[in-house]
């Protein structure tokens, strides 16, 4: 609760020079700057010192994952060697934190500046709140490896959550003030239907898929080892939030280029309004929706094929003595994994998919924006991931110190 306290007091100290009026009409120009806003806590909607969140760290681990598929010897790093060699990637991903903040930080102070949302931005100027932003961000770092060191749960995670929750004060008041008793019915029909897509979410978040493993009996002198069942669970939604993320980046990456360039005159000017139009989620709401959704499914697949291998763990099924009944071990274990995944996927991406359009599709009908985050989208996922791990964090405490479940 201190590390939140700490975290939200940063989250509130500005950058110099901000012209408030320019940032806000910025923010609804650019909406993926309202994404990278969600994963920095809402510290990038009023420019603070911690404006960059822990999004450099996220994109830091996630080249890092990735690049795991090119380097084998970062793979045997992260997969084989146990805690040491986890740690060790740990570190490399702290390392590439750095210059990524750096480049990010005078990437967003540019572009602000040019939308006059920045007043002055000297040379020295520059420096300084770029030295200050790549601060800020590597003691958020920090703060979260403190959270997960000594506390319950995901630091990183745990952060974010704190940054999406703390806008539910301001959209309660927000609701006051705009109070109308004719808006009762379409608020309880928002409640409601919030409430049913909490319940599928968490749905899908805890959704397996259990694939039954015995192990074969084994003799070591006087004693015999092995002979149980157990099971091999595979989430119905393994990927978690980042396909909504890549999904996100790639729908509103050209919508941002093309708003440079719709200002211009002759052919150019007339391609990027084209190409803003039919990324605009208001101007083309089908469209938009459609491509979204697809990319969502797309991105499920991708992600899960970068990191899980169904290979590697019918390899280590053997090398433990572990067998799916009815099933060869090897290849043909491999395959059937293979099989049994991408018809679980199937359901997860579908399903991941209608969670990220939810929000424009109830948002669109009932007209109520307030408590947009409670019908589906990356917000939702986060918070109902952290809170589900939270719970099973202290669980486990409490089990591991002989108390009763929580």
């Amino acid at each position: 609760m201190g590390i939140f306290i700490v975290f939200r007091l940063m989250a509130n100290i500005p950058v110099p020079g901000i012209n408030i009026e320019n940032l806000k009409n910025f923010f609804e120009q650019f909406q993926m700057f309202g994404l990278l806003n969600v994963f920095t806590g809402g510290a990038l909607d009023n420019l603070s010192i911690v404006m960059l969140g822990l999004g450099p760290y996220i994109t830091a681990t996630i080249i890092l994952q990735l690049l795991t598929m090119i380097f084998p010897q970062l793979e045997k790093m992260y997969k084989e060697e146990g805690e040491a060699g986890r740690q060790k990637f740990n570190q490399y991903g702290r390392l590439l934190t750095v210059p990524l903040a750096i480049l990010q930080a005078y990437s967003m102070l540019i572009i602000l500046k040019q939308q006059n949302v920045l007043s002055e931005l000297t040379p020295s100027l520059l420096f300084v709140s770029v030295l200050t932003i790549t601060a800020g961000t590597v003691f958020l770092m920090w703060l979260g490896e403190l959270i997960s060191e000594k506390g319950i749960g995901n630091g990183v995670s745990l952060l974010i959550f704190a940054g999406i929750v703390t806008d539910i004060p301001s959209s309660i008041r927000q609701m006051i003030i705009n109070w109308d008793p004719t808006q009762i019915p379409p608020y309880l029909l928002f409640f409601g239907m919030a409430l049913l897509i909490i319940a599928f979410v968490v749905l899908i978040t805890e959704g397996r898929r259990n694939i039954p493993v015995s192990y074969a009996k084994r003799v070591r002198g006087s004693k015999m080892y092995g002979g149980v069942s157990t099971y091999l669970p595979l989430n119905v939604n393994p990927a978690g939030v980042i396909p909504i993320i890549f999904a996100l980046s790639i729908l509103l990456f050209p919508g941002m280029i093309a708003n440079f360039f719709a200002g211009a005159a002759g052919p150019v000017g007339n391609i990027a309004k084209i190409i803003k139009n039919f990324f605009d989620h208001q101007q083309n709401p089908w469209g938009y929706g459609i491509s979204y959704f697809s990319l969502v499914v797309l991105f499920t697949y991708f992600y899960t094929a970068v990191t899980f291998d169904p290979k590697a763990i019918s390899n280590n099924l053997q090398k433990m003595g572990g067998f799916v009944p009815g099933i060869r071990p090897g290849e043909s274990t491999a395959k059937f994994v293979r099989y049994i995944l991408n018809r679980v996927l199937l359901i997860g991406a579908l399903s991941l998919g209608l969670i990220a359009v939810m929000p424009s599709v109830v948002g669109g009908v009932l007209e109520i924006r307030t408590f947009s985050f409670l019908i589906g989208g990356t917000s939702l996922l986060i918070v109902v991931s952290v809170i589900l791990e939270t719970m099973r964090q202290i669980n486990a405490q409490l089990q591991m110190r002989e108390y009763e479940s929580f």
